[in-house]
């Protein structure tokens, strides 16, 4: 054993722990939340990838608990410590015990504990994780009122072990601009205060903060990586280094002499993590950094088994990359799923370019998520149809990059995909970004199959149709219907039909709607398509419906039901009940109309389906009416106004209702007088997302707890609610309508509600509520990143 394997950093130690030579930024929640887990568990381990600052918050916590261990806190630094078996040894270093005895370290430990109150706070044990889990455990059960605080790139693994994964520091909020550092997020303040170490005098004024900003969001928020980036303004200005921040490991090529060998640059950081994975752990690693979203365990198995690793290995591999904090653990509806951080992401496909294996995995990624569009488009008429949208949602990215990777080899493969995701588009509110990519495979995909490029046809014009463009759709729809007859396409055939009729009822003739509808009806029952039958019967009964036609119209919503309860299907099934709601409210009878829509109105809420959501509530407005409720009914008309806000087109893809909307909202104007309707309109708005349709619907609005109000302002739609969180980040109008896929004008209109809702003259304001809403709905354990 020599002096230099035992060695800690030379720093200056007051009773067992380092003295802070710098300032200590934020992590007030963490702190409080460790502290409580140490008061009812005898170790806590705090885990988070590297560079994320396990050892200065355990640091932090260990000195403001010092007083309540009598007997001394100590750190055990295990960084360069070579030889796990030396690790006793260098425990009772720490401790700074008299050894003279041939005693075993370990066993000496144990009588020098059994006795005190102490705090012994292990640090950096992933690299000798066995012999740190050996030495805890055999501590613990010898000292009674022995506490353990460990930081790790993955637990111990032992039974008395409480976890927590430390964040990074949260990311700025551009907008939060009053001239105090208060207004910065803690990413930003850490910048300012190194920074001011290098530079004498540096703070972060209006000139700079934006780079500063962008600067931290680069760097994940990571405290290494910050601190390791503002050692480069000895050269270069704020500017210049975000303007180097793309070749993100070079640039941070040079770090203090005084750190640990790993703490130099953050490529050497991560070269430590992945010299602690096994040679299978290190491949996995490389694979998924071809992944650009999250992913979940099957996508892991189907893209990166194979060539060295087996397909039974993954699921091992994964929660050795998850133990290691490579890999983030995030829990999602259905299943759990996976994510790599940016620098680390960066870092495996360096590993994975290098290998040589790039474009095999980038063939493996792109064919997966063809197949996953493609089972779910043929799944999605049925009983799995919640979880396979809510899955699609998750992926989005990652459909995204495939669909990328699909136009660059053939525009055939692309539209092929993008129309398989149709219901992906519609349910998520993509619609302008699935035309898009339909849009630019037509004009590149001659050489494709023609019968994918008339199913394509058809696709884009629904989007069309939705998005209130039907000059653009019967184009797309006449140019699909040519194809279609001449190669004798019957599924491409009733698609045409069906969304002829929907153009059709959209420009107000109902009497050829009807007859597009029955020819849609007619080839879906030839071709067997249960789904596009379903859609026509629906449309089908809306028209009859609009003309009168009661004996009809209920005959053709009633088979559409049928259909869908032999087949388990819901979503199509609420909006058959939808129109079938409306026929019989028609006919007067409003019990059995409002259980149809509240019970849809069910299914459009699971589905996040915001067009069915508005169209339940619709009926129900008139339905109050007919009742003469009729501040119940102004109360609905002012959600009505949120919902039809938050998509920018009221009855999307339903206009042939506005009729009923118009007639209803006059009747309750003239009942109430404008005084009390503008109040009962007012007092609708008012209510939040949650709040709103327990409202429609009848029941106890959700508590805070159960509803996620915290994240959610009472006046504000979910799309208000996310294009603030977007103005927080500090994204532009322009970046927000990028983001989202929606016309830059649509956002600044979104803007526009949210300053009038929420009572504010600017974007500034905006930005410092959605961060305060934020933290305030982050109260409690993080879940870390």
């Amino acid at each position: 054993m020599t002096a230099t394997t035992l060695s800690i950093s030379a720093q200056t130690y007051i009773n067992g722990l380092p003295a802070e030579v710098t300032s200590f930024i934020g992590r007030q929640s963490e702190t409080a939340t460790v502290k409580r887990l140490l008061t009812d568990a005898r170790m806590v381990t705090l885990t988070g990838p590297g560079g994320v600052g396990k050892t200065r918050l355990a640091l932090r916590i260990a000195a403001n608990i010092r007083r309540a261990f009598p007997d001394g806190v100590w750190l055990v630094d295990l960084a360069e410590l070579d030889n796990a078996a030396l690790l006793p040894q260098a425990v009772v270093a720490a401790l700074k015990i008299q050894n003279h005895s041939a005693q075993p370290a370990i066993q000496m430990l144990a009588e020098h504990l059994r006795e005190q109150r102490t705090l012994v706070l292990l640090d950096n044990c992933e690299h000798v994780l066995d012999e740190s889990a050996m030495v805890a455990q055999t501590l613990l059960c010898s000292a009674p009122e022995l506490r353990i605080l460990a930081t790790s790139r993955q637990p111990l693994g032992i039974a008395c072990e409480q976890t927590f994964t430390v964040p990074a520091l949260p990311l700025p909020n551009r907008e939060c601009r009053h001239g105090t550092q208060a207004a910065l997020s803690d990413a930003v303040q850490l910048f300012a205060e190194r920074a001011a170490a290098v530079l004498p005098g540096f703070t972060i004024t209006n000139e700079n903060q934006d780079t500063v900003e962008r600067i931290c969001r680069r760097l994940d928020g990571l405290p290494l990586g910050i601190e390791l980036a503002v050692v480069r303004l000895r050269a270069l200005s704020v500017h210049q280094l975000l303007e180097r921040l793309d070749d993100l490991f070079r640039l941070l090529a040079a770090g203090s002499n005084a750190a640990v060998s790993r703490h130099r640059t953050l490529r050497a950081l991560i070269d430590w993590s992945h010299g602690l994975c096994t040679e299978h752990e290190r491949l996995l690693w490389a694979r998924i950094s071809v992944f650009t979203g999250s992913l979940d365990l099957e996508a892991a198995e189907a893209v990166c088994a194979g060539d060295g690793i087996a397909g039974d290995e993954i699921i091992d591999l994964v929660t050795g990359l998850v133990e290691k904090s490579v890999l983030i653990r995030e829990e999602h509806p259905y299943r759990v799923r996976y994510r790599l951080l940016n620098t680390i992401r960066q870092y495996g496909r360096e590993r994975l370019v290098a290998s040589g294996q790039e474009q095999e995995l980038k063939r493996r990624y792109r064919d997966y998520y063809r197949q996953l569009s493609r089972a779910a488009q043929a799944q999605l008429f049925g009983p799995a149809q919640v979880e396979l949208m809510t899955r699609l949602r998750a992926e989005h990215p990652n459909l995204r990059t495939a669909l990328e990777y699909c136009h660059a080899e053939h525009a055939g493969l692309c539209i092929d995909m993008a129309s398989d995701l149709l219901y992906h588009w519609i349910s998520s509110s993509h619609l302008g970004e699935g035309r898009n990519w339909l849009e630019q495979g037509l004009a590149h995909a001659d050489d494709g199959t023609e019968q994918v490029r008339a199913r394509a046809l058809w696709a884009c014009g629904r989007l069309a149709i939705l998005q209130g463009d039907p000059a653009s759709a019967l184009e797309l729809l006449a140019a699909s219907r040519a194809l279609g007859a001449r190669l004798g396409l019957e599924p491409v055939l009733g698609y045409v039909a069906l969304y002829s009729g929907m153009a059709a009822m959209h420009e107000g003739d109902t009497t050829s709607a009807i007859r597009f509808f029955g020819e849609a009806v007619t080839h879906h029952r030839t071709s067997g398509d249960p789904a596009g039958e379903v859609q026509a019967l629906t449309w089908l009964s809306l028209a009859y419906s609009f003309l009168g036609d009661s004996e009809r119209a209920v005959a053709a919503a009633e088979q559409s039901i049928a259909i869908c309860d032999a087949h388990g299907e819901s979503w199509h099934k609420a909006y058959a009940m939808t129109a079938l709601g409306i026929e019989l409210w028609r006919q007067g009878d409003t019990r059995r109309a409002t259980a149809l829509e509240q019970e849809s109105l069910r299914v459009f809420h699971t589905l996040d389906d915001l067009v069915g959501v508005g169209v339940n509530i619709e009926v129900l407005t008139w339905i109050a009416a007919s009742e003469k409720e009729y501040a119940r009914t102004g109360e609905l008309l002012g959600i009505l106004r949120n919902v039809w806000e938050a998509i920018s087109a009221p009855l999307l893809g339903f206009g042939h209702l506005r009729r009923y909307h118009d007639e209803c909202e006059v009747r309750t104007q003239r009942a109430l007088g404008e005084p009390a309707f503008q109040k009962a309109v007012k007092r609708g708005a008012r209510l939040s997302h949650d709040h709103a349709l327990a409202h429609a619907l009848t029941e106890e609005a959700p508590s805070p707890s159960r509803s996620g109000e915290a994240g959610r302002h009472p006046l504000l739609t979910p799309r208000e609610t996310e294009i603030a969180q977007l103005i927080a980040q500090g994204m532009s109008s322009k970046e927000i309508a990028a983001r989202l896929v929606i016309a830059q004008r649509t956002a600044e209109g979104h803007t526009e509600h949210i300053l009038r809702k929420l009572g504010f003259n600017s974007r500034t304001q905006i930005a410092c509520w959605a961060a305060e809403r934020a933290r305030l709905a982050s109260q409690g354990p993080p879940d870390g990143e």
